[in-house]
């Protein structure tokens, strides 16, 4: 028991021992921590007092040559000692206390404290360097402007030389862009002066001004000659081209009235007088647009002078062919519908074929008076080829949607007259077979004629007569017609095959027979079979008798069909 509780006690006393070793090293991290915030916190402070404000304050007072930078230089000093004196001291004693609390292992006052001592660096961190660049602003002023007023003498000397290279093409604009570039040079000559009193107030203003004329320059050296060359030659001569287009063109026959040459020729030379007005004083704002929209313009008139041409020698010749179709459509409505109403009494026409012979004359009547007053409106020259084109365009196209209704309705008229003649030389044709049929049938002298021959003869024959009855009605109703027309021919074509189906069966029978009567003397059986089929001939039963006179020879000759199939394809 004893070994027992020295072991338990003996583990007890290490593991206390593990414990505060444990806490010992976690204060020492805790302490370092701390130390370390303080030491970047020192570090910060550092950086920011070693700000190079005083250098540059230096700098500042040998430039004082005027009341204003010598109240700016007090004002830059006092801030300097605030954040010198006031300022970076609080944050020293900010330091300290830290170090305090941190002797003290006050963490939760040191946590406060660090942050408080952080947002007061930045704060002065920022004014430090928010002063040095005022104060930068002022020392490296005359490096910083010289550099920018060097590029803009270098601009200006490109721009002059631009200028006197070319100066011929300023034409009377030479002196004014002399006096511009020299106003140029003077404002270069009050840079220098500012500099030298130190004024660099003036200097901003004074460089802006120079770099807003040197642009403006640009743009007059760049567009000055173009604007002048268009406003004194390209233009004016292209209005005066086009006025004797214009003229010539009126006095061809032309009507260009919806053009308003004169009236915009007008204006134009109102608008470029405006601009010359603005570039005496080298303001050229707009001016090259409203030249290059003029210019546009009068490229354009020659489009539309061209597009008149054009139109005038389309017109020319598509007149003339409308002209002439419009005529020879005029005859064909006028003798189709000075003849509807004989062709009304001749045929059994529906409404609607009537009505599209009235609408299409109607709207003939519409194509004549618009084609007058087309042709009125150019010879009294009151309306441009180009309209009188697209009208007569569209008179064509109307005529040609009339012409085409017509069609279907002189189509309709036409198959009427086709169906009439058709039927004629059908039924001639009917007729004919019919006649055929009859003396075939009296050709070959049969001893008893069917009856049903003779219904169908009546049949046909009273067909044939509905359609001759038919063609003598006044107006002809053209569908009952045709169907007359089919009826007697189905029926003519159906006695046809009824007199030679017959006639074959009859001859076949009689062939038969004859065949026979070479086996009567030898088989009984054949001669009493023979002397039925006979019998039956006589009665008009070809068929009966032609199956008869097969059965009893088939008992002699077992090919006497073929035989006889033979015999009367021969």
């Amino acid at each position: 028991m004893q070994g027992q509780f020295l072991i338990i006690g003996s583990g007890v006393v290490i593991a206390l021992i593990i414990v505060i070793v444990v806490l010992h090293f976690v204060r020492k991290l805790e302490i370092k921590y701390y130390r370390n915030k303080v030491k970047s916190l020192e570090v910060q402070r550092n950086m920011v007092a070693s700000t190079p404000v005083l250098l540059e304050l230096s700098k500042v007072e040998p430039i004082i040559k005027n009341d204003m930078m010598e109240e700016k230089y007090n004002r830059w000093q006092d801030k300097f000692v605030d954040i010198k004196e006031k300022r970076l001291t609080l944050i020293d004693d900010l330091l300290i206390d830290l170090d305090v609390y941190i002797e003290k292992r006050d963490y939760k006052s040191c946590g406060y404290r660090i942050a408080t001592a952080e947002i007061e660096i930045y704060k002065v961190r920022e004014a430090a360097e928010h002063l040095l660049e005022e104060i930068k602003d002022i020392t490296l002023s005359e490096e910083k402007y010289r550099a920018i007023v060097t590029k803009l003498k270098t601009k200006y000397r490109s721009l002059n030389k631009e200028f006197q290279d070319h100066r011929q093409l300023y034409d009377s604009m030479q002196e004014a862009v002399e006096m511009q570039l020299e106003n140029i040079e003077k404002r270069f000559l009050d840079f220098e002066k500012v500099m030298e009193s130190n004024q660099y107030n003036e200097v901003v203003h004074i460089c802006k001004a120079i770099d807003t004329m040197i642009d403006h320059m640009e743009i007059v050296i760049k567009e000055l000659p173009d604007v002048l060359l268009m406003a004194n030659q390209v233009i004016p001569n292209r209005m005066r081209e086009i006025e004797n287009i214009n003229k010539e063109m009126i006095n061809k026959g032309y009507n260009l009235d919806y053009l308003n040459v004169d009236y915009n020729i007008t204006e134009s030379r109102k608008n470029i007088s405006k601009i010359l007005d603005k570039v005496k004083v080298l303001n050229l704002e707009g001016s090259m647009f409203d030249l290059k929209t003029m210019l546009e313009y009068y490229d354009s008139l020659f489009v539309d002078f061209e597009k008149e041409r054009l139109s005038r020698k389309v017109y020319e010749e598509e007149i003339v062919d409308f002209s002439k179709r419009l005529d020879k459509t005029n005859n064909l409505v006028k003798d189709v519908y000075e003849q509807l109403d004989d062709i009304k009494t001749m045929y059994d026409l529906n409404d609607e074929d009537i009505e599209i012979i009235h609408e299409v004359n109607k709207t003939l009547v519409v194509i004549n008076d618009d084609y007058k007053k087309l042709v009125s409106k150019c010879e009294s020259k009151s309306c441009p080829y180009s309209k009188l084109n697209e009208e007569s365009e569209d008179l064509t196209n109307r005529l040609t949607v009339m012409e085409d209704e017509f069609d279907v309705a002189l189509k309709s008229l036409g198959n009427m007259y086709d169906d009439e003649i058709r039927a004629r030389e059908q039924l001639e044709e009917i007729q004919e077979f019919l006649k055929t049929c009859k003396n075939k049938m009296r050709s070959y002298k049969l001893p008893v004629i069917t009856d049903n021959y003779f219904v169908q003869l009546d049949e046909a024959n009273e067909a044939i007569f509905e359609v001759i009855n038919e063609l003598s009605k006044k107006p002809i109703v053209i569908k009952t017609l045709n169907t007359r027309v089919d009826t007697a021919r189905d029926l003519v074509l159906k006695l046809y095959n009824t007199t030679n189906e017959m006639i074959k069966t009859a001859q076949m029978a009689e062939m038969a027979i004859v065949y026979g009567n070479r086996y009567r003397s030898q088989y009984e059986e054949v001669h009493q079979g023979l002397i039925d089929a006979e019998a039956s001939f006589y009665k008009g039963n070809y068929k009966e008798s032609l199956d008869i006179s097969i059965k009893v020879t088939s008992i002699v000759d077992e090919n006497i069909y073929r035989k006889l199939l033979s015999i009367y394809d021969k």
